[in-house]
């Protein structure tokens, strides 16, 4: 089975491990009267992933900008771009001209320092809850650390703030209630054990009515005290790789970001879109139409705000082919994962690039035709499966953080 030509340039592809499962699959498949003997290496090659690595390409049209479960904001062109040069050996720590060690990832460094000017000093860790552990680690371990009760917030998979913060060695003081502190609370805590006061971004609510707070204008740091964050042991464990920084300094010196373009995308537009996809659809005999939607930032960006969006409106029961159907396992078309409402799946216009039309109608194609190629036997229980983000009895994708 192995010599057949299509996985014989698997092998080069994937490599050994996943052309032989896929064998292994298929003659189980021809073992059970599935499949006949003779179709076991259609079945096979059939079955190949696109790509050695279980992640799938999705299309993001659930309306939420920055999803969570589906890897938040995407990457700009620029930035894919300086991804895959980086990919290899680069001169992430060395100095072409001189020969000698140079410093980490400079040219990221000096995109950002120029992206926020008043900055007197900038550093980069992999996340949010990356530089708030090394800022509490550095400064305020054995002391206290003084944030609003309004702020010690809860975010996604039951990541909590206090939580991290003590696990630092550092201790919490809270100030003001649930939904009113002012600055007096602040005035009023700090003291000679005060490492900082910590002002926490509501992220994913947001509460209303009778409230108060205290904001922040402009928040930069001061050389020495990133220095500081820079050179503490800890920051050693949370920088980020070349792939990373190639990416920021693409992102930061390149054109707006998908999300950017997204977020400025007028409603007309959308809409335009969205009328031409469903005649083009509808056309090709699948039930389809235009409905007005609402979009949202997602992410813990903008809590309660919605955009403005159009979305096509489809059967339902497209849902999982379009998540996983046998033209997505194959990578064919890319998996395409939306929102139900009132039993119709509706695909939300907004998160997709106008680059993805040509994709998304081709998706929803194959849907609509119940591409029946040969598919892989399921995956056994535990295993990852394509499509993963969606929820399997809804065809809906969790929403945003």
């Amino acid at each position: 089975m192995l010599a057949d030509p299509r996985l014989v340039a698997a092998r080069e592809l994937l490599g050994g491990t996943l052309v032989k499962a896929a064998v292994a699959r298929a003659q189980d498949l021809a073992r059970s009267g599935a499949i006949s003997p003779a179709s076991v290496a259609d079945a096979a090659a059939a079955s190949l992933p696109p790509t050695a690595a279980t992640l799938t390409p999705v299309i993001n049209a659930t309306g939420v900008l920055v999803h969570t479960n589906l890897g938040r904001a995407p990457l700009s062109a620029a930035a894919r771009d300086a991804m895959r040069a980086a990919a290899g050996c680069t001169d992430v720590e060395f100095d072409l001209a001189s020969g000698k060690r140079g410093r980490r990832g400079a040219g990221a460094l000096d995109a950002l320092a120029r992206a926020v000017p008043a900055a007197g000093a900038v550093h980069v860790v992999n996340n949010n809850a990356a530089a708030l552990v090394l800022a509490a680690t550095a400064l305020g371990a054995g002391r206290e650390i003084i944030v609003s009760r309004g702020e010690l917030i809860e975010i996604g998979d039951g990541f909590r703030l206090p939580d991290l913060l003590q696990s630092t060695g550092a201790r919490i003081r809270e100030v003001g209630t649930t939904n009113r502190t002012a600055l007096a609370d602040y005035q009023r805590a700090i003291g000679a054990d005060t490492a900082f006061i910590l002002k926490v971004h509501p992220s994913n609510y947001l509460i209303e009515g009778f409230t108060a707070s205290v904001g922040v204008n402009l928040l930069l740091g001061r050389p020495e005290t990133v220095t500081r964050l820079a050179r503490h042991p800890l920051a050693r464990a949370l920088r980020v790789d070349k792939l990373t920084l190639a990416a920021l300094e693409a992102t930061l010196t390149g054109p707006a970001a998908p999300v950017t373009q997204a977020m400025a995308a007028t409603l007309p537009s959308i809409r335009e879109r969205a009328e031409a996809q469903a005649e083009r659809l509808a056309t090709a005999g699948v039930d389809c139409r235009v409905v007005p939607s609402a979009a949202a930032v997602g992410g813990g960006g903008g809590p309660g705000v919605t955009l403005p969006s159009a979305a096509l409106s489809l059967p339902g029961q497209l849902a999982p082919d379009l998540r996983s159907g046998a033209a997505v396992r194959r990578g064919a078309v890319p998996a395409v994962v939306g929102r139900i409402e009132d039993g119709r799946l509706l695909l939300d216009l907004r998160a997709v690039a106008p680059a993805d039309d040509e994709r998304l109608a081709a998706a929803v194609l194959a849907a609509a035709a119940g591409d029946g190629a040969p598919s892989p036997a399921p995956p056994s229980p535990g295993a990852p499966s394509p499509g993963a983000p969606a929820s399997a009895d809804d065809g809906t994708a969790p929403g945003p953080e």
